[in-house]
């Protein structure tokens, strides 16, 4: 009895290292691991508590100024392959596998070392996706998983305006032109105010929950012009949300939208390089009437459905957005936007309706942003930063609620390049906003909020920022 345990032991052991070893045999050596974020402590002399609060106004998110938003800390491992058919390395297919953890702070502080202080942070994995792009030294490109997909953003405000189409879904390229579709995710949709996505199914005889899907069908092309510093990029987007099963308790019907757009990209010359332009203009009908908060992915519906017949036909959403920055010499770059959106829901009223939950919302909504950022070069490594930067939005038939914020940051460059891409950003900032009746009666920014209706909000912290891919 003892040998058959010693032998049964002895194969265990020999099977257990083969596995191991099995394991650690890595035979990919292309890995590449990127990071971006932003942190730091701040206060605001003037809030309850000091605690310092972002002084944007409500549901714009950072348009009106980033420096103020909160912590955050992305992490991008990806791996890279380049196989070669036949020995023919022009015929070979570059592959990336791509994921992205991140955290957000629930907070006051992302990093806190207390975990019983951390007041909630947040981890989410919004990429993981797989990519082959020249397939077989062609021009044709695919991917497929979880990704965020958007392109040209308002880097002041950290608004991805035109074609943020960040989630899970499929897509093909040939050139310059794309197809993808997406399946965006949302099941508690009662804490939100578009249409839902979940029912109640009761075909087993119990009560379950079912989720149906939108469905995001997005069509791209590039046109590029002969002098090369122009490209003009035109989108088309389809949406369809199926009707509740017939099992189901509520009775939601089904739904679509469609979006029409243009953006157009000049490439600008300045004494530095690196200038440019970018004006775009959006329009989405149906439930492709998004976003709002300070996000502008369309699938995001705004406003509350007709009052009949429970859909959002006739709802609409207009955004434009003007995008410039200007490399006016070793000494000076300034750069500058301008906002404006207009959405209306698919009921009449032009103030508040009822929502799927019986809430009453906003139905129409009106908003305009813009800002200016003065960099100083005062040398390589030391940059004086300046912003001003004035919001307004009117909910309703509401009196517009407005701030006009000013922000002065001498900022730390360790790479000790003379741009507004160079990066790390260690930052010193001082911020100072004035709110309008509206907005300070209304306590209309995570400020106001803390602190009740006051004219003015400070801000004052030390936080970097920065990326490295």
């Amino acid at each position: 009895m003892n040998t058959n345990v010693f032998k049964y032991s002895f194969w265990l052991l020999l099977i257990a290292s083969q596995i191991s070893n099995a394991q650690i045999i890595i035979t990919n050596k292309k890995f590449s691991f990127g990071t971006t974020g932003r942190i730091g402590a701040a206060y605001s002399p003037n809030a309850d508590g000091r605690t310092g609060r972002q002084l944007n106004l409500n549901n714009q998110g950072s348009l009106g100024g980033r420096m103020d938003q909160g912590d955050y800390v992305d992490f991008l491992p990806a791996f890279h392959f380049t196989p070669v058919a036949g020995g023919d390395s022009t015929k070979s297919t570059k592959i990336d596998m791509q994921a992205r953890l991140s955290f957000y702070s629930g907070g006051t502080f992302l990093g806190n070392v207390d975990s019983k202080s951390n007041q909630g942070m947040i981890v989410a994995l919004p990429e993981a996706f797989v990519e082959a792009r020249n397939i077989m030294g062609s021009d044709w490109d695919v991917w497929a998983g979880s990704r965020w997909l958007r392109f040209n953003d308002v880097h002041i405000a950290d608004y991805f305006y035109f074609d943020d189409h960040s989630a899970t879904g499929w897509g093909v390229k040939h050139k310059n032109t794309s197809f993808s579709m997406f399946f965006p995710a949302a099941i508690d949709t009662a804490a939100s105010n578009s249409t839902p996505y979940s029912y109640t199914n009761v075909i087993s005889g119990t009560k379950s929950l079912i989720y149906r899907q939108r469905e995001v069908f997005v069509l791209e092309h590039t046109i590029p012009f002969k002098n090369g510093d122009h490209k003009l990029k035109l989108l088309a987007e389809f949406h369809n949300v199926d009707k509740s099963g017939k099992n189901s308790k509520e009775n939601y019907p089904s739904d679509k939208g469609w979006v029409l757009g243009a953006k157009l990209n000049t490439d600008l010359k300045t004494k530095l390089p690196g200038s440019f332009n970018q004006i775009s203009l959006r329009y989405g009908g149906g439930i492709a009437n998004g976003g709002d908060g300070g996000n502008t992915q369309t699938w995001r519906t705004y406003g509350a459905p007709d009052e009949v017949t429970k859909t959002y036909k006739g709802a609409y959403s207009l955004t434009a957005v003007e995008h410039i920055l200007l490399n006016l010499s070793d000494r000076w770059s300034v750069n500058a936007y301008a906002v404006y959106t207009q959405s209306k829901g698919g009921a009449n009223s032009d103030n508040k309706a009822m929502d799927y939950y019986n809430r009453e919302i906003f139905n129409k909504k009106s908003e305009f942003n813009t800002g200016l950022r003065a960099t100083y070069y005062f040398n390589n490594w030391f940059h004086i930063v300046s912003e001003l930067h004035f919001a307004t939005r009117k909910d309703g038939t509401q009196d517009p609620a407005s701030m006009t914020k000013l922000v002065l940051a001498p900022t730390l460059v360790p790479t000790a390049e003379r741009s507004v891409w160079a990066r790390p950003h260690i930052r010193l900032i001082a911020e100072l906003s004035r709110y309008n009746d509206q907005a300070m009666n209304s306590l209309y920014s995570p400020f106001l909020q803390q602190s009740g209706a006051k004219r003015f909000g400070t801000y004052f912290g030390v936080r970097t920022e920065w990326w490295v891919f």
